[in-house]
């Protein structure tokens, strides 16, 4: 029994090593350019463990992929939003977004990635789906809150809110380099960094407030 248990223990840690080794390397090369051997390299792990475990590179990505967005989804519900007034939980969520995706950058690349295979690998994920309707749900339950208490404007998608607190996040760290050259400023410094979730928490509450 306890030689079964320390083999499992054995393989969830493997299995724990590949997955970290080929998020960063999909991250960085996309599915394309990832190499199985360099995974298993940086997870100190056999090769062929990788094909045991996951069967191949396209179905290790896929894991990756889903993975990615669950934690994220996961990591939004752990706010615990529902006990807090609407304003407050909205800020909440805008911030978390925001610092999410400046410490898990392989999170927007492993996004775009996705994008150029038009989301085939996510497509029969129904964790994924399940995951992403909770979250739209928990975002509709603060706008619900918000309108009967008067503070939100009443009619506003949650959907639509989602993508719109996503976007202005993401879109300026995927554009900081052009964005640099552009407005001749340094996206990635700490005051600009600020001024920026400053912004983003603003446009946010001015889109959903009544007043």
């Amino acid at each position: 029994m306890v030689e079964t248990k320390n083999r499992i223990r054995d393989a969830d840690a493997t299995k724990g090593r590949i997955l970290e080794a080929a998020k960063h390397e999909f991250a960085r090369l996309g599915l394309g350019g990832a190499r199985v051997d360099e995974i298993a390299d940086k997870a100190k792990a056999n090769k062929r463990m990788i094909y045991h475990y996951f069967g191949s590179k396209e179905a290790l990505f896929k894991v990756v992929l889903e993975e990615a967005y669950l934690d994220i989804r996961n990591a939004e519900q752990e706010l615990e939003l529902e006990h807090l007034p609407p304003r407050e939980a909205l800020t909440k969520l805008v911030t978390f977004t925001w610092d999410y995706y400046l410490k898990n950058p392989e999170f927007i690349r492993l996004v775009n990635s996705e994008n150029l295979h038009k989301a085939r690998h996510i497509k029969g994920s129904d964790r994924i789906k399940l995951a992403s309707r909770r979250f739209t749900d928990m975002v509709g339950d603060i706008l619900k809150r918000g309108e009967e208490e008067g503070v939100f404007r009443a009619g506003i998608d949650p959907v639509q809110l989602n993508i719109t607190i996503a976007a202005i996040g993401y879109y300026y760290l995927t554009n900081r380099f052009t964005g640099a050259v552009l407005f001749e400023k340094d996206f990635m410094a700490t005051e600009a960094l600020d001024t920026r979730l400053a912004f983003n928490i603003d446009t946010i509450l001015r889109l959903v407030s009544r007043d």
